[in-house]
């Protein structure tokens, strides 16, 4: 009896403590110009999504059981990124087509916020702390700055944060004033904090590998966990402090472009992006493995230790101890920008036919094989769906090149030939 006990008793040390599953809901229906980029809940019942390529905003009452569609605004084919509640009537609707909107009626009416100066040209993340207090920032696209109220909205500050970072696309606070924002810098994927309430910020993390982001971050206690979307040939990682951020670590991801993070422990997690599944790991990140459940992820949200959320091509919802067979979506193919080169090999000029599926931003960037930058040759904001042909002057000599593009659906690269 005493070796029975033993074994069992090593066995249970090996397995992990609680089992969790993701399940994908029916409705909202699979976003099929994109993703949704955002959900929120206040509780265990109330919440929202956002979709982003032809942006619409779902709310749901009865934990995600139903669903109904809100009507935000009537400009075709805006890009919703992110969506946060005070409370169950005040609420904010980020974009990225140089519009924020505000509800204060759970979302059954919105407004465009028109009193910041200068005007945000997108809030790629948001975070309302306490009772009246909002943050946000932006663009991936640049440049950085933060938006703030501290009266539910009503009036808003514009703080420039160039001399920190030349994008920011996540805010996250502690309460009103502690608080930490990522993004990239000239030197690569960024995490600076704040004790003030954003008057200062203090660079406490830094990649050192140029164009990587910290896209996501996660406070768990006093665990910090990041994710870094990275640049072919890099991989995308995992970022993570387990002291409050005094030092930090990285994990390899099995993609370059990993976005979402969510941790219930500093060894049991899940992460995504544009372009992959949906991956566990019960080792801190040292292994990962493909749940078969949601795709193209951008955000985990925890409602408590029990339940989750998370948004990518659908809407997904985690359960502890559910044994049950989980489903698995079928048919989810990466999604990317349709560019035509013509000619390739390239001569004097480069022309590019660039299929937007809805309104976007994009940066293509030029480099060499072995990922030596050269410059930004283009960077554009798009305005609604259709074909746009761009034509550059190429003064390079012969050889092999690779244009790197950056837009919402994600990055993607482009082997080019000039003769």
């Amino acid at each position: 009896m005493i070796r029975i006990l033993i074994v069992f008793s090593l066995l249970s040390s090996l397995l992990p403590a609680q089992t969790y599953s993701w399940t994908p809901f029916s409705y909202p229906p699979e976003s099929g110009g994109g993703r949704y980029d955002d959900v929120f809940f206040l509780n265990e019942n109330l919440g929202w999504a956002a979709r982003g390529g032809n942006g619409a905003v779902f709310k749901t009452t009865d934990a995600g059981n139903t669903w109904i569609q809100q009507t935000v605004s009537s400009t075709p084919g805006e890009y919703y990124r992110n969506i946060e509640f005070l409370n169950e009537n005040i609420g904010f609707l980020g974009t990225l087509n140089n519009n924020f909107y505000k509800t204060a009626d759970g979302g059954s009416t919105w407004q465009r916020v028109n009193n910041i100066s200068p005007y945000p040209q997108g809030i790629c993340g948001l975070d309302c702390v306490g009772t009246s207090t909002v943050y946000g920032c932006g663009a991936w696209f640049y440049p950085a700055y933060i938006i703030k109220s501290t009266d539910s909205g009503n009036t808003w500050q514009y703080i420039d944060m160039s001399a920190y970072a030349t994008a920011l696309v996540e805010i996250t606070f502690v309460d009103e004033n502690t608080g930490f924002a990522a993004g990239s810098d000239d030197d690569g994927a960024v995490i600076l904090k704040t004790t003030d309430g954003g008057v200062n910020w203090t660079k406490i993390y830094n990649s050192n590998i140029p164009f990587e982001y910290v896209w996501k971050l996660q406070l768990l206690d006093n665990k910090i966990f990041g994710s870094i979307e990275a640049e072919a040939p890099n991989t995308g990682k995992l970022v993570k402090s387990l002291n409050g951020g005094l030092t930090w670590e990285t994990r390899d991801f099995p993609d370059t472009f990993v976005q979402a993070v969510g941790f219930t422990s500093e060894t049991h997690g899940w992460m995504g992006g544009h372009n992959t599944g949906f991956y566990e790991t019960f080792n801190g990140g040292d292994t990962w493995t493909n749940t078969g459940v949601g795709y193209a992820l951008n955000r985990i949200f925890f409602v408590n230790n029990n339940i989750a959320y998370a948004a990518g091509a659908g809407i997904y919802k985690m359960n502890v101890g559910n044994l049950g067979a989980r489903e698995t979506e079928s048919g989810s193919v990466e999604k990317k920008l349709q560019i035509d080169v013509a000619p390739n090999p390239v001569k004097d000029k480069l022309h590019l036919n660039i299929h937007f599926e809805h309104s976007d931003h994009i940066i293509i960037g030029l480099y060499d094989l072995s990922g030596k930058f050269f410059t930004n040759i283009l960077k554009d904001d798009i305005r609604e769906k259709g074909l746009k042909k761009y034509s550059f002057d190429f003064n390079y000599p012969k050889g092999n090149y690779l244009l790197n593009i950056h837009s919402n659906l994600g990055r993607q690269s482009i082997k080019i030939i000039k003769q």
